[in-house]
């Protein structure tokens, strides 16, 4: 829903568009597949056994309650980028609502440490996949050896450039769809020929007294990860044409999207699997494939599913780099990280720096529900912060229509995405430990920065932060 606001001082072209360096260069058809791109991918594929592993055989509950909490927070992003249609996403939001420059900084780094546990779950749900699509015995270690190498070659990826990594991640996205698909439509069959037991799904007796609340709770914090990745679009802001008009139908559209195709995976894969057997293991579809459509080539659909993991951990590492980069170009973190390699202008050290946090996540964490629930719990703590920034920035008006988010979401918003982030959700402890770590790191790196920068007789930045590319 638009509304028109005040006139203030903005610069603008005669579109009514804020000016910008970037091209814009991004119709409805590109940004919805960039969408529905960034939000396909680890969550569904790997996660899918532990959600039933919570909740039994209502796995597609958790999934409808995670997309329902990220349409409310969407509703928030959407307001803030279309009233200020800039590429800083929450860093942005975070410094125009509270104006202090660590908040800021904590809210950029967050961001950053989310895309380095995304990838890092990325990373060892392919390992695991690769492992049981093609029969590697290497155990623990070996799995973790493989996924230490993914990392490794997608960083090379990251350094060859950004065209590299978006053409790949074009080529992906779509494999990615495809598998999804492909489950869809072996469910479907399975319905046709009376195969499978659909009505398990819909079964909501529990066997133990807890009831159905809290472990749906559970779920959730899990399947929350599923959907994460809508947040990244507003970043494309200044390369969308007309993004005022455009970004609300398409971002609620490829969040719509996904969320069907999750719910009806998710709906297959326990007709066709018990959630006993279905959580047992780390590559839950492999068994719907198995299951329901034993003459389809598991190795082909393993590829399928390393596909859609990679997809996911390219993303983010390009994500999380750029981020730093960012941080570093606006003198909050050491200017190391702000170097280029000469021929490809690409943030090296940056793309170093995020590969060696994820090769220690690889290695010493190494369980996809713990990374994955990391990455949910840090993102959670910065969607509460933008639904706040929402309400605290409806005072500020802007020169042009933007959408406006319906008065009470952003309230539900905050206060749900709070819930979720407290220990009463059943998180397991070390997902907090692990968000602690890396938000620690940052704000010793800001110390050392700020400690340096004074040494020297340097001005502290004061800066805005509002340059961040995530």
């Amino acid at each position: 829903m638009a509304t028109t606001s005040q006139p203030r001082n903005a610069s603008s072209d005669q579109t009514g568009e804020p000016e910008t360096k970037l091209k814009r260069v991004m119709g409805p058809g590109l940004l919805l597949l960039f969408i529905v791109g960034d939000v396909l991918g680890t969550g569904i594929y790997a996660l899918t056994g532990k959600v039933a592993g919570e909740v039994g055989s209502i796995v597609w509950l958790p999934f409808l309650v995670a997309f329902v909490l990220a349409a409310v927070t969407a509703c928030s992003y959407l307001e803030l980028v279309t009233k200020y249609p800039k590429a800083a996403g929450a860093a942005l939001y975070t410094h125009k609502a509270f104006g202090i420059h660590f908040v800021t900084f904590l809210v950029a780094f967050a961001v950053m440490s989310s895309g380095v546990t995304s990838a890092s779950t990325a990373s060892r749900a392919f390992a695991e996949n690769f492992a049981e699509s093609f029969g590697f015995g290497g155990g623990a270690f070996g799995i973790t050896a493989i996924g230490i190498a993914f990392i490794a070659l997608t960083a090379a990826v990251n350094v060859r450039g950004v065209g590299e990594s978006v053409k790949a991640n074009v080529v992906f996205t779509c494999i990615e769809l495809t598998g999804l698909l492909i489950i869809i439509m072996i469910g479907a069959a399975a319905l046709a020929g009376g195969q499978g037991d659909f009505g398990r799904a819909f079964d909501f007796s529990q066997t133990d007294e807890t009831g159905l609340f809290w472990p749906v709770i559970a779920a959730t914090t899990l399947a929350f990860f599923a959907m994460v990745g809508f947040e990244d679009s507003v970043n494309m802001a200044e390369e969308a044409k007309d993004p005022v008009r455009i970004f609300p139908k398409v971002l609620l559209g490829g969040l719509l999207i996904t969320g069907v195709i999750y719910l009806l995976v998710s709906v297959t894969a326990i007709a066709l699997v018990p959630a006993d057997e279905l959580s047992d293991g780390a590559t839950p579809l492999l068994k719907v494939v198995e299951a329901g459509a034993p003459w389809f080539p598991l190795s082909i659909f393993g590829i399928i599913t390393m596909c859609a993991v990679a997809n996911s951990a390219l993303i983010n590492m390009l994500m999380a780099s750029r981020l730093l980069y960012g941080m570093s170009r606006e003198r909050v973190l050491p200017k190391v990280l702000g170097k280029l390699l000469p021929k490809r202008q690409t943030p090296y050290v940056a793309i170093l720096f995020t590969t060696v946090l994820a090769v220690a996540l690889i290695t010493f964490v190494g369980a996809v529900p713990e990374l994955g629930g990391t990455t949910a719990l840090l993102l959670l703590m910065v969607f509460a912060v933008v639904n706040v920034a929402v309400l605290v920035l409806r005072k500020d008006r802007v020169d042009h229509d933007h959408f406006k988010s319906p008065a009470f979401l952003p309230y539900i918003g905050a206060l749900s995405c709070a819930f979720f982030v407290g220990p009463w959700t059943g998180r397991d402890p070390s997902q907090y430990l692990i968000a602690g770590v890396l938000l620690g790191i940052g704000v010793v790196m800001w110390g050392v920065t700020v400690w340096l920068m004074r040494r020297s007789g340097e001005k502290v930045s004061g800066g805005d932060m509002s340059a961040l590319k995530q």
